[in-house]
């Protein structure tokens, strides 16, 4: 049985706990405590329970009370304690500090207490627990930090490393928003479990423990959780697939915030994270060779018809387009344009009859956005809310509406969205660089499984997809944080042995979004990268119909249809 149990999500679950280690004949444990922040509120919510009876009235509050939501737990269950069974022995231990409360739970002993450290907090009980747990606030206190946020997390080591000279120090501490983990170096072990959507029902335990994070509804919601025994998949659920635990090395430290690891430290410094990846290296110009050949079939002659080209790649300050020759197999007549969105359009009248058209689109680019991130630090309207004057949400409306869906899914996708930006601070940029490597991270690359249809909703549940699929859900949950974005479409060199390939192979898609005093910043879900020198930009749009390479309108004739694309992007030899 875990005597040590905590979870964080990206998003407030309901869980179901069922104590079975309160059955008739079991062994009673000495004590256990749940507690937990209702409605994401700062102030904690505790259950405890010391010597409790079989079949308690307050554990059936933990396992059926629809109130126990909560975007973090803390769960303790306790077999020997310091002193008398009594609520103030037992774990979790709760104090406010920085207008929030905080939690604190520990599995194993001490050899004997730390020493008091002079503050406000004193221990009401008698465990070392509790000691460990004020004399933790007190420096926080000392030093000015309000939340877990502030702690110099290379400080917090030392101090734990020192606890752990007298004694086991696996714990867990919440100020309610984050969580931090710490595994003991002399032998009691944690475990992490990496949740990961989709599922429909996740259940997990032994034989004193089942905790169900569906049995009150499921949600697609990303989770830690930390645990002194990886518990056991429950055979009727998908924990087995979505749930992965791997055991913490020790003394190794982390922290947790919105279902994700923000921060880890070892004995041996500093631990790399996918944060530290976010920000791409500066790179040097780059020339390419771009083919596109599209190739129409019919059934029957086509006998007049029209059609809209959009091959030409983008010519900016970032981009520049050395030469482009357009090249159709049909006779036809053409108007060259530039759209709404200030694509370079081709447009086509076709009468005379064909049964096969060859669209060839030749050009050579030369890309010049070697420092994507290289713009002055984003001192003003850098966090969210953007605030948009009424002049600028007028022009930046059409890319401020989110799709039409279901009032409940945008609920859904709108919380979805906020997970990130709790996690980062309220930082935008932060915010939008977590949300391009979680998708590229978290979401599978899988062709045919999707099509025009497939709503940003559907990709969020099912978590599959191609680059217009997760183009599309970071287009619909930066428009709902209120940031303007737009749907880019072009080209990527993946390099001739890169296991992308098949990217490069097609028209790729990504998202525009717009930083205040910035401008127009690409974003790429589906490598988790920022647009750089291997992206060669063709047209944008509020979607995919406003930037698709090719479309047409066929007035006569015409049948059944086959399209058929080559697409070759390779370094420019000239």
């Amino acid at each position: 049985m875990p005597n040590l149990l905590a979870m964080s999500f990206e998003g407030e679950l309901a869980p179901s706990f069922s104590l079975h280690c309160l059955n008739a004949g079991r062994k009673l444990p000495d004590g256990w405590g749940l507690g937990y922040y209702p409605a994401g509120e700062p102030s904690a919510a505790v259950l405890k329970e010391p010597a409790p009876p079989q079949h308690s009235m307050r554990s059936q509050l933990a396992l059926s009370w629809e109130q126990v939501e909560s975007n973090l737990f803390m769960l303790h269950i306790r077999h020997a304690t310091w002193g008398a069974l009594s609520d103030a022995n037992t774990q979790p231990f709760s104090r406010t500090w920085g207008r929030r409360d905080w939690m604190m739970a520990h599995a194993g002993s001490l050899d004997r207490k730390p020493e008091d450290v002079p503050g406000p907090f004193e221990p009401v009980g008698s465990t070392d627990t509790e000691a460990i747990f004020c004399m933790l606030l007190n420096r926080f206190v000392e030093r000015g930090w309000r939340s877990l946020a502030d702690v110099d997390l290379d400080v917090l080591l030392t101090w734990c490393n020192e606890l752990n000279e007298i004694g086991e120090l696996t714990l867990c501490l919440t100020d309610g928003r984050d969580l931090l983990v710490h595994a003991d170096r002399r032998g009691v072990p944690m475990w992490l479990g990496q949740l990961t959507p989709p599922y429909d029902k996740i259940a997990f335990g032994d034989a004193d423990l089942d905790v169900d994070l569906t049995k009150r509804g499921a949600k697609s919601r990303k989770g830690v959780i930390a645990c002194t025994e990886a518990l056991t998949p429950r055979d009727d659920g998908d924990a087995a697939r979505a749930v992965s635990w791997a055991q913490l090395a020790p003394g190794q430290l982390m922290v947790i915030r919105e279902g994700a690891v923000i921060a880890e430290r070892a004995a041996s410094g500093a631990l790399q994270t996918p944060r530290n990846l976010w920000r791409p290296a500066r790179s040097e110009p780059k020339r390419f060779d771009v083919t596109h050949r599209t190739v129409y079939r019919y059934k029957k002659p086509v006998e007049r018809s029209t059609h809209l080209i959009r091959l030409k790649p983008v010519h900016d300050a970032l981009q520049q387009v050395l030469s482009h020759e357009l090249h159709i197999s049909i006779p036809h007549l053409k108007r060259d344009y530039d759209d709404v969105f200030g694509n370079a359009v081709s447009r086509l009248n076709i009468e005379t009859p064909f049964d096969e058209m060859v669209i060839e689109s030749k050009s050579v680019v030369e890309v010049l956005d070697v420092d994507p991130l290289g713009m002055r630090p984003l001192r003003v309207r850098s966090t969210i809310p953007l605030v948009w004057m009424p002049w600028q949400r007028q022009v930046l409306d059409p890319f401020l509406l989110p799709p039409e869906l279901p009032e409940t899914e945008l609920d859904e996708l709108a919380e979805y969205a906020m997970s990130f930006v709790k996690r980062n601070d309220y930082d935008l940029l932060d915010t939008l660089l977590d949300i391009n490597d979680s998708i590229f991270r978290e979401y599978k690359y899988i062709q045919g499984e999707t099509n025009l249809d497939t709503s940003a909703f559907d990709v969020y549940c099912n978590r599959r997809g191609v680059c217009q699929d997760f183009t599309n859900l970071m287009i619909c949950l930066a428009r709902l944080l209120g940031v303007p974005a737009r749907y880019a479409c072009g080209y990527i060199y993946t390099g001739p042995k890169n296991a992308n390939q098949r990217q490069g192979e097609a028209t790729h898609a990504w998202v525009q979004l717009y930083l205040p005093q910035v401008g127009w910043k690409g974003f790429d879900p589906t490598n988790g990268i920022l647009t750089q020198t291997d992206h060669v930009r063709t047209a944008v749009g509020r979607n995919y119909l406003d930037a698709t390479p090719t479309s047409g309108t066929i007035f006569v004739g015409g049948g059944g249809e086959t399209l058929s694309v080559e697409v070759r992007v390779e370094p420019s030899q000239r």
